[in-house]
């Protein structure tokens, strides 16, 4: 048996739920049946009263923590917070992580065969929203036997999703936590996603999105649209700390290739992502992104559009986070409280920016493992483990 540290949740291996309950979608279109992936941590009490829901960011998917196997290199995108020990401890809780519809790694998406045609979904895989997910997620839940969770937790595009949960499933939801995340996208952020869907569209091999059948993909487009992305997700001074201005060798070349230290590192993230993510999806998940802003039905006013809700809030900001800076975690915040909601809000201190809710900081550490002790305490859970 392969080795691994203690508090990892060892070997997991995905499983798939297929629904042929047909899904009705924000969009209009219905998707006659799906497939959903996810992986499970830790274990289902007797009441099914321990579940908790981790929704994924833009390019995440099922795979939170633990290990496929004894030779990957790197562990699940939230093994630092999900584990025997860790803020969402596994002795106490059972995880469900999913891969969202629309995506690329299992779950019925773009890449996915078209019943009705036969042929890849491809661009014709219809538009799905935050609270199409939602939905999914719920019927997913229902499947599991789990009717209320402990806690719905995010980051990201899965704050939004732990927002929307708390909305149209409130009696679900036993606690939320929402970090690094906004209620609607500034429009700053919608031109940042727009950039990014016209490198993929723009390039060559993108053929309308009908590239798998022309035996080709637009993974220069993708390249430069996660080179964009990544620089969102990290502040100046992560960069600057991490890159500065320092040159691969000691000269200037006095040309287009790379020179500096940071391009080389973008170019390698747009490289690797551009060969292990779908483009479509990528252009879906950014739309809905867009999409997102649940108190456009109430005039705008984000209390009543919140006001369904019934579970206590964290909300987690990062200071250096300028993609959802601090200022709209308060404005969550600050709505949840004039709708008389139970909220607890921090804001972290980090240099990391955006991708700091991936990374194990301590005070964050700290204060998401304080929370989610206290849920577990009210909710009467004991040791699984």
């Amino acid at each position: 048996m392969p080795e691994f540290p203690d508090d990892s949740v060892g070997l997991v291996t995905p499983q798939t739920a297929h629904f042929d309950d047909p899904l009705a979608l924000a969009c209009g279109r219905t998707l006659p049946a799906y497939d959903l992936v996810y992986e499970t941590y830790g274990t289902l009490n007797t009441e099914r009263s321990n579940a908790v829901l981790v929704c994924h960011a833009l390019s995440g998917h099922h795979h939170a923590a633990g290990y496929h196997g004894a030779d990957e290199r790197k562990p699940g995108w939230w093994d630092a917070h999900i584990g025997p020990g860790k803020s969402i401890d596994t002795n106490r809780f059972f995880v469900v992580s999913l891969n969202n519809l629309g995506g690329c790694h299992g779950s019925t998406g773009p890449i996915s065969t078209n019943p009705a045609s036969g042929r890849q979904w491809g661009p014709d895989f219809p538009m799905v929203t935050v609270s199409d997910w939602v939905h999914s997620q719920a019927r997913l839940a229902d499947r599991l036997g789990i009717e209320r969770f402990a806690a719905v937790i995010g980051g990201s595009l899965g704050g939004m999703q732990v927002l929307q949960w708390t909305r149209i499933y409130p009696e679900r939801v036993a606690n939320a936590v929402i970090i690094a995340a906004t209620p609607k996208l500034s429009a700053q952020n919608i031109a940042f996603n727009e950039v990014a869907r016209q490198a993929i569209r723009s390039d060559p091999d993108f053929h309308d999105g009908w590239y798998a059948e022309h035996g080709t993909a637009p993974r220069r487009g993708l390249k430069l649209a996660r080179m964009v992305g990544h620089i969102t997700y990290l502040s100046e001074d992560a960069m600057g700390s991490k890159f500065g201005r320092d040159l691969r060798s000691q000269d200037l070349n006095f040309g287009y290739d790379v020179e500096f230290q940071v391009e080389s590192y973008l170019r390698y993230q747009g490289d690797t992502f551009s060969t292990t993510f779908d483009a479509n999806t990528y252009l879906l998940m950014t739309k809905a992104l867009d999409y997102f802003d649940p108190a456009a039905e109430h005039g705008g006013v984000l209390a009543e559009a919140v006001a369904p809700s019934q579970c206590p809030f964290l909300v987690v900001s990062f200071t250096s986070d300028w993609r959802f800076p601090p200022s709209r975690s308060r404005e969550l915040a600050n709505a949840l409280t004039r709708a008389g909601k139970p909220v607890s809000y921090v804001n972290i201190d980090s240099p990391h920016g955006h991708d700091a809710f991936l990374l194990p900081e301590p005070r964050y550490q700290a204060v998401f493992a304080a929370f989610m002790s206290r849920a577990a305490r009210e909710l009467g859970l004991e040791e699984t483990a």
